[in-house]
């Protein structure tokens, strides 16, 4: 096993490979040992070079109901009446404290994610 810093895109590249070929190593082999290193090193690669932005709170809240399979009118009586909820998915309005608690419980999407500043549409 001979491991090394991923320091450009072309070892990048190298390392991806190398993880393709012995991503299924029984982990206590060497072959294994080498494949979570490698994991880490292209996880780290990966989060310096090419960083997803987190999504505002409204885009967290609409992927968490198509994982769960939610629609719109599931949210009514929780954030509020029908209209509320269509104007808060719709970025017409923002979401207050108590809207944030219950989707925090319901959704079970952090508070710090729902409290992040977001742009209404006018």
């Amino acid at each position: 096993m001979k491991i090394k810093p991923l320091k450009n895109e072309e070892d990048y590249e190298r390392a991806l490979e190398r993880l393709e070929v012995i991503f299924d190593a029984p982990t206590d082999s060497e072959e294994g040992d080498e494949a979570e290193i490698l994991s880490m090193m292209i996880d780290n690669y990966e989060n310096e070079h090419y960083p997803i932005d987190a999504p505002d709170p409204i885009e967290a809240i609409k992927i968490r109901m198509k994982e769960m399979n939610l629609k719109q009118k599931d949210l009514v009586g929780v954030i509020g009446g029908k209209s509320r909820v269509s104007e808060i998915l719709n970025k017409k309005k923002r979401l207050s404290v108590d809207m944030i608690r219950e989707l925090e419980k319901i959704l079970h999407i952090s508070a710090s994610v729902l409290v992040t500043n977001y742009q209404l549409t006018k």
